[in-house]
């Protein structure tokens, strides 16, 4: 894998993906349950078309649905990257390591908990449950790696820690006694349905000032990825640098799963296609693919779960891991290949 990749090709790269993401939103706008036309939707976004029930599926549900997949995976698979970096392993990521697990489990919490007081969590609040629940999780993974030396240990204990997580969200689920529960089993399950133009506002003043401090820390993170003492000699306070990835992968795993539950595989899978498409692990590259690898993975994830055994949908997290879980697969099985060759 080359280091210093084609600017040319890479501009190239994004171009294509770009225009992937493009097609797959108006892909994803016009299919459903009720499907709109190419032509139908163009007039609906312009205005020209009156049709109160297409308007409000267009622009109430299927615009802020689509969205989401976009921001919340780029989002996603960004802060996979950022826990790949920080741990320098490619298997690394906020649904393997229980992150997202954890974040889940705290946002169960505090839904069934404001319900019960019969109140409504409120967007911000979701996001705080879920960051508590990840940075709590980060705690015991980041506690765990001070003890084991082998990376492989690390990843087990991960998935232990996302099985308990599990485990106790689906207890307090089962028992929960607010009706309205049944909307936390949907959200539990992984899903981009329900989401409002409200959740896109607070999605976008979340994730967005997320990423600009990512990319700003992108010439560090090049650095760092060289290893530790090498970073040091350019300049960088390590002890800080790893504190802003871990608060910043926290953030972006957060509010993904504050606002569509636990999604597999993404955080694992998208930055290692990044990676080998661009053929360069440069975060200066990676980072913006990254962002729109995810969107376009989630889209078409998001498409597939809503629309193949339509008018019964799909959990998100079933149709990424369909996909993802391959994925890592191919990249254990070449790693190890690698490692056999090198020795």
């Amino acid at each position: 894998m080359q280091n210093h990749p084609s600017a040319a090709r890479c501009w190239l790269r994004y171009l294509l993906l770009a225009a992937l993401l493009v097609l797959l939103f108006a892909v994803n706008l016009c299919s459903g349950s009720v499907r709109l036309s190419p032509s139908q939707v163009l007039g609906l976004l312009l205005g020209q078309e009156q049709n109160p029930t297409a308007w409000r599926i267009l622009w109430e549900i299927r615009l802020p649905r689509c969205l989401a997949a976009v921001v919340l995976g780029g989002a996603l698979s960004v802060s996979g990257f950022l826990l790949q970096t920080f741990f320098a392993n490619p298997i690394a990521g906020p649904y393997i390591l229980g992150i997202s697990s954890g974040a889940k489990l705290t946002v169960a919490l505090a839904m069934i908990f404001s319900l019960e007081q019969g109140m409504v969590l409120g967007s911000m609040g979701l996001i705080a449950a879920a960051f508590l629940g990840a940075m709590l999780s980060m705690g015991f993974i980041l506690l765990i790696a001070g003890k084991v030396h082998r990376m492989s240990l690390l990843i087990i204990c991960g998935v232990m820690i996302g099985y308990i997580c599990s485990a106790v969200t689906d207890f307090v689920v089962t028992f929960a006694d607010d009706s309205n529960i049944v909307n936390l089993h949907n959200w539990s399950m992984g899903s981009f349905s329900g989401t409002s133009w409200r959740d896109i506002r607070t999605i976008a003043l979340t994730v967005f000032p997320g990423l600009l401090c990512t990319f700003l820390l992108s010439k560090p993170m090049g650095a760092y990825q060289l290893g530790e003492a090498y970073a040091q000699n350019l300049g960088v306070n390590i002890r800080l640098f790893r504190i802003a990835l871990i608060l910043l992968s926290s953030v972006l795993s957060a509010c993904v799963t504050a606002f569509a539950g636990p999604i597999s595989f993404v955080g694992i899978a998208v930055p290692h296609l990044m990676k080998s498409l661009f053929r360069t692990a440069k975060p200066l590259w990676i980072l913006p693919a990254c962002f729109l690898g995810g969107g376009v993975f989630c889209l078409f994830c998001d498409g597939i779960a809503r629309t193949v055994f339509s008018p019964t949908e799909l959990s998100i997290s079933t149709v990424t891991a369909v996909f993802g879980a391959p994925v890592v697969i191919w990249m254990m099985l070449r790693r190890e290949k690698r490692r056999r060759e090198g020795m």
